[in-house]
């Protein structure tokens, strides 16, 4: 299993909670910004990079939403600003 879902996951078999698709999404976001240091051009990538990044945002505020406490924790642990 991914070593970035056994960190967020809230049980065994958790693999779709806003938690879990943040870390996901957060560390596909950082893979992408990386390949666009080699590939300035590539902006069918880009823009799949924009939408990871919007859904992101969006989970980060159901998550606010709904359990501040997760929220702050995700935030400090993705070395997140907000």
């Amino acid at each position: 299993m991914n070593p970035t879902i056994e960190k967020f996951r809230i049980h065994e078999t958790d693999t779709g909670s806003p938690r879990v698709q943040v870390a996901l999404l957060t560390e596909r976001i950082n893979q992408l910004s990386g390949h666009f240091a080699a590939h300035q051009k590539d902006f069918n990538s880009r823009q799949g990079l924009l939408r990871m990044v919007g859904r992101r945002r969006r989970l980060l505020e159901y998550l606010k939403r709904h359990d501040e406490d997760a929220y702050r924790n995700l935030l400090e642990a993705l070395k997140l600003r907000k």
